[in-house]
């Protein structure tokens, strides 16, 4: 298998295939990420959330209303804990634009998400100014569509952006990385023509007990699952169950999509959906198999 490694929308990414990548196949890859960056990171001052943020208005984008649908889903299933306008709760807390991470007051997210925006096939308005994070299932999408743009390409394929990851192809064997220990792992599963993704507490962490993963009625990272991994057909809707795992609704989300999934509680506790295929055990470095790093 070829391999290339590279940085982008902070984190790191491989991308294996049986064909070697030429120079037009990469550079379709780039352009994609950066269109999807572009449109959707809160991190940058040109984005298009960023002037939906300051001014409202309208962002033209092919991925709103997937990542928006599903964010409804989500929305309903974990009773508002996931709500796109999270943004300014996880700004409050130190994750912001600048990655201050100095943690102010915790701020809820506006619950009625749904009265601020709207969304077609074409995109997204916001009819006052809101700040989107679509980080409970960009980077999945992302996944899905840079492996979209390398449809044409022979063979297997792998597309790994930081742990998230979907494969084309040959089985792929992967480590479920403990979120305590990152040389040990929980269990492992083989991952074939899907997706894995995962979330953990202890990446994107900052502060005493201060994380990525907030409970938007709160404003409050969650306290009570450290860790998730699901399996899906394609990575969104991957990435979008591993977050809602951290909440009451996840399971039952999962099962509505048909999602497989593991999730690890803060006290080492282990859960998996009844159809999940992937071998757990208490202690192992998960030696021969692709870790997945947790987003």
């Amino acid at each position: 298998m070829a391999s290339w490694r590279f940085d982008a929308i902070g984190t790191h990414w491989e991308i294996e295939s049986s064909a070697v990548l030429d120079e037009q196949d990469r550079a379709a890859v780039v352009v994609e990420i950066e269109r999807f960056d572009r449109d959707w990171s809160r991190f940058r001052t040109d984005s298009g959330v960023a002037r939906l943020g300051r001014d409202g208005g309208a962002l033209l984008s092919p991925d709103a209303q997937p990542m928006l649908d599903a964010y409804r889903d989500l929305s309903a299933a974990t009773d508002g804990a996931v709500n796109p306008l999270v943004a300014d709760s996880l700004a409050a807390l130190g994750y912001d634009a600048d990655y201050s991470l100095r943690a102010g007051d915790p701020v809820r997210a506006p619950a009625a998400w749904e009265d601020r925006v709207s969304w077609t096939d074409a995109g997204v308005t916001a009819s006052v100014p809101a700040l989107l994070d679509v980080g409970a299932l960009g980077k999945g999408r992302l996944v899905d569509r840079v492996v979209a743009v390398l449809a044409e390409t022979p063979g297997d394929l792998v597309v790994d952006a930081g742990g998230d990851m979907r494969v084309r192809g040959t089985p792929v064997r992967v480590a479920l990385e403990h979120p305590y220990d990152a040389a040990k792992a929980v269990g492992v599963v083989s991952v074939q023509d899907g997706a894995l993704c995962a979330s953990a507490v202890n990446r994107r962490a900052w502060g005493n007990g201060l994380h990525h993963v907030l409970d938007a009625r709160t404003g409050i990272p969650v306290r009570t699952w450290a860790a998730t991994w699901a399996l899906a057909p394609d990575a969104m809707r991957a990435d979008a169950v591993a977050t809602a795992l951290f909440f009451d609704g996840g399971p039952a989300l999962a099962e509505q999509w048909g999602v497989e999934w593991v999730r690890m509680s803060t006290d080492g506790r282990a859960q998996r959906s009844p159809g999940c295929p992937a071998e757990l055990f208490v202690s192992g470095s998960g030696r021969g198999s692709r870790p997945a790093a947790q987003n």
